[in-house]
């Protein structure tokens, strides 16, 4: 019994040594097994350009509300909702036949002041010899006088009747005093309007050039005024290169803008700076009180990009596995700037040139995990392409 005891237990022994040599080779990161290859980068500077974006509103260079000076009936629309005018086409017509009525009584009283003054100049030179000859007195010249300065400014009085008769009557005309497309059409033909509408009769807009308001933060517009040339906001704003627009729907629009104004003051409330770009509109694509964004572009000569799966996230804060010696890896906190980019993440804090970071399979490591490093060309696994460089210079 001894002897069958003894062999079960060496039997045992060398089941346990077999299972132990088994697990050695374990491919597990970490194990006393074979190390694993992982793609590794080293970094190197290089120069991009960020586009980052802002929500905008647009609205036309002018907008303008159309209201009638005058009450009337509305007698004839000439154009349509959404049509294109120039400066000086007719809009509305309004019913003028009680305006064309006191135009001619005006015009009447005009005629009558003016025999009255004929009459009276025609006395006044009757008078005046008379007076030289003392046939009559001195007082019935005074009295000639009066009456012709009278009849002179009943005569005034009557021409300004008329004047506001005649323009009473050209306000019945209502036209456009620019270049625009119409809004919508709040009242139609036999509306009853006046000066003391509520609504306008329509709006122009003119959209050949658009404003794209826009609002930044504090710590984007310090950034982005501080690498400007100039002596003061103007000037640098002046200095500052093209901006793109992303439209509503996700395309870039085909012509550059250019920011032309920045608010004096910081939003209490918001921290916010409002701003104003402007954009051409030839082709009138764009239209007021359209939404989109605006795509600013920074430059960086010598940024340190990797691409954004070498890194992992833990509480908001981003990580990668940076080679060190004995090629094990070490995780790493880095800073990442926020930009308009594809699958890149451009680092402004936690690397330097010349480390070298994993570039794939970072989930699977743990940290002093040995590796076998394979190197990359990291330029081969970035890329940065915002919609912003598909805008036209």
């Amino acid at each position: 019994m001894n002897a069958k005891f003894r062999l079960k237990v060496t039997r045992g022994v060398f089941a346990l040594i077999f299972l132990s040599s088994c697990s050695g080779n374990s491919n597990e990161p970490g194990t006393s097994g074979q190390i694993k290859e992982y793609a590794v980068a080293e970094i190197r500077p290089d120069s991009v350009t960020l586009y980052k974006g802002y929500p905008t509103t647009m609205q036309g260079i002018q907008t303008v509300e159309i209201r009638p000076r005058i009450a009337g009936y509305i007698e004839k629309i000439m154009v349509d909702e959404g049509a294109q005018v120039n400066r000086g086409q007719t809009l509305f017509i309004l019913n003028d036949q009680d305006l064309r009525a006191t135009f001619r009584s005006a015009e009447a009283q005009v005629k009558v002041a003016e025999a009255a003054v004929s009459t009276a100049r025609i006395n006044l030179n009757k008078t005046k010899p008379l007076v030289e000859k003392n046939i009559i007195s001195q007082f019935d010249l005074q009295s000639s006088e009066a009456s012709l300065e009278s009849a002179e400014a009943q005569l005034a009085q009557a021409r300004a009747n008329l004047s506001n008769a005649k323009a009473n009557l050209d306000y019945a005309v209502i036209s456009s005093p620019t270049d625009g497309t119409i809004g919508t059409f709040p009242y139609r033909v036999g509306s009853l309007v006046s000066s003391s509408i509520v609504e306008p009769l329509t709006s122009i807009s003119n959209t050949s050039v658009m404003y794209a308001y826009f609002s930044m933060n504090e710590k984007d517009f310090l950034a982005l005024s501080k690498g400007l040339e100039g002596k003061n906001m103007q000037d640098k704003l002046s200095h500052m290169p093209n901006v793109g627009l992303i439209l509503a729907d996700n395309t870039p629009y085909g012509y550059p803008g250019k920011i032309e104004t920045a608010s004096g003051l910081v939003d209490e409330q918001t921290g916010a700076v409002n701003m104003r770009a402007t954009f051409s509109n030839p082709e009138r694509l764009l239209q007021s009180g359209s939404s989109g964004i605006v795509s600013i572009p920074q430059h960086y000569d010598s940024a340190i990009l990797i691409p954004q799966n070498a890194s992992y996230e833990m509480q908001g804060k981003h990580f990668v596995y940076v080679v060190g010696e004995g090629n094990k890896v070490k995780n790493t906190e880095i800073e990442v700037l926020s930009g308009d980019l594809k699958n890149t993440y451009v680092v402004t804090g936690g690397l330097k040139t010349g480390d070298q970071v994993v570039v794939e399979g970072v989930n699977s490591l743990r940290n002093d995990t040995p590796i076998k490093p394979r190197f990359v060309n990291i330029k081969d696994l970035i890329e940065i392409r915002s919609t912003g460089d598909q805008v036209k210079n």
